[in-house]
């Protein structure tokens, strides 16, 4: 910045001086103001994304680039992280379990990070397109019974959140007492509710479920996985999955959500003959479910982008900011709609891409053919999005629409926060009690 700028204003909430926070109700509120206000200090920034916890967020969309696909300056193992190292990041902080090291190919760099990568990526190629729209669709169909009487509906709660459990518990081969305490851990640990007992109940669901089809393999991700010349032991596995299952539902979440909010409140789409697609494009450019992510250390200190770095710092890449800074303008309306950073880039780019927008589609255009009249049932401005550097998704969606008739009697579904069984099952599988949520839904499916 040269000495003829004015000095931005920094927007409400944000200091005036130091590091900019990535988090509190403002930022949630209205995150573009604070990328508009990251990017006088150039490419990257200083940023803080929970208290104590620093980081430098690259906001531009080449600089990005260079970052993501530079893997020998830019480490992902977390154990070179210098600031956790030397003891300075809070041990309750909130953003520490996700950037904590794992045994996975996320935090892994060179040949263990190809290993694992490849076990992934050729396990996921064989998920055939036609099971995945079949099985989103039985399960939309499943969760519009649920509500579709009622008439309303939060349609993240009710929806978005549950869709993408239900889905990967089928791709993964979940039976029914795994697949409900899998479903348990995932949706209690993103949501806050003893998170650290709802991480035990899913990983040890997880480690459950490698034992199964260790012994009984099937058509499935896990036994794909199991069965790759990559020779996972019990451990990788473990981790591998849980990382493919973290990953893949918590961002789907929000893509669901952040879609239909879009086709919800924007009149343009109406009159659009491809609107899921372009609402889903425009989501992903404008609106993406991880907004900053993909966290990288320098291998050693450095200039880059015109700041000095040094070994070991958190460095993390703003996709929301670099989607939408003002030089992508005009290269997008000319170029690809699908060039954002959403997914990532580079050889640590999500390997689950096309069935998460295939899901997206499916679970999009099957609740509006099913609920065609559906609208937001309060005040756009009223909607709240959910605090955190990380994610960009609601708290909650209400809709309000003509109430159809169930097509198939299914049960109630028990809430996930209180499944019916969240430990482990006893010798022969079989319980007395009602089953949850992925339980339910087996049955009604057998009818």
């Amino acid at each position: 910045m040269d000495a003829h700028t004015p000095a931005p204003v920094p927007p409400p909430g944000c200091p005036a001086h130091g590091r900019v926070p990535l988090y509190g109700p403002e930022f949630a509120a209205d995150p573009q103001a604070y990328y508009a206000y990251l990017r006088r200090y150039g490419p990257t920034a200083p940023v803080e994304l929970a208290p104590g916890v620093e980081a430098t967020l690259v906001t531009d969309y080449q600089t990005a680039l260079q970052l993501l696909h530079d893997s020998g300056s830019f480490r992902k193992d977390a154990r070179r992280w210098r600031d956790f190292n030397e003891g300075r990041i809070p041990a309750d902080s909130p953003v520490g379990p996700l950037l904590a090291y794992r045994p996975n190919c996320m935090f892994a760099d060179g040949a263990e990070h190809l290993r694992l990568r490849q076990a992934i990526t050729d396990s996921m190629a064989r998920v055939d397109t036609r099971r995945v729209s079949r099985t989103t669709a039985q399960v939309s169909d499943y969760l519009i019974e649920q509500f579709g009487g009622r008439g309303s509906a939060d349609l993240l709660g009710d929806y978005a959140k549950q869709l993408p459990l239900f889905v990967f518990n089928e791709l993964f081969g979940c039976p029914a007492d795994i697949g409900d305490r899998v479903l348990f851990g995932i949706t209690n640990m993103f949501d806050g509710v003893n998170a650290e007992r709802a991480m035990e109940v899913m990983f040890t669901a997880i480690g459950e479920l490698v034992a199964l089809k260790r012994s009984r393999p099937g058509e499935d991700v896990t036994s794909w996985l199991m069965q790759h010349q990559a020779r996972l032991t019990d451990e990788e596995m473990l981790h591998q999955m849980a990382l493919l299952m973290i990953a893949g539902n918590e961002p789907l979440r929000n893509l669901i959500g952040n879609t239909l909010h879009r086709l919800l409140t924007h009149d343009a789409y109406a009159h659009s003959g491809g609107l899921i697609d372009e609402a889903l494009d425009d989501t992903l450019w404008e609106n993406p479910p991880m907004q900053n992510l993909a966290p990288h250390y320098p291998a050693a200190d450095m200039e880059f982008a015109g700041q000095k770095v040094q070994a070991g710092d958190l460095m993390l890449v703003g996709f929301a900011a670099a989607n939408t800074g003002p030089a992508l303008t005009e290269a997008r309306q000319s170029g690809s709609n699908r060039a954002h950073l959403a997914w990532s880039a580079g050889p640590h780019a999500c390997p689950s891409k096309e069935p998460a927008r295939q899901i997206t589609v499916t679970a999009v255009e099957n609740l509006l053919n099913r609920l065609p009249d559906v609208e937001l049932a309060v005040p756009e401005d009223s909607l709240t999005w959910r605090p955190g550097p990380f994610n960009r998704g609601l708290t909650t969606l209400p809709a309000r629409f003509t109430p159809v008739e169930s097509r198939h009697p299914a049960p109630q579904a028990t809430r996930p926060e209180t499944p019916a069984h969240p430990g482990p099952a006893p010798a022969g599988g079989r319980r007395a009690e009602r089953g949850g949520l992925w339980s339910q839904f087996l049955t009604w499916l057998s009818k």
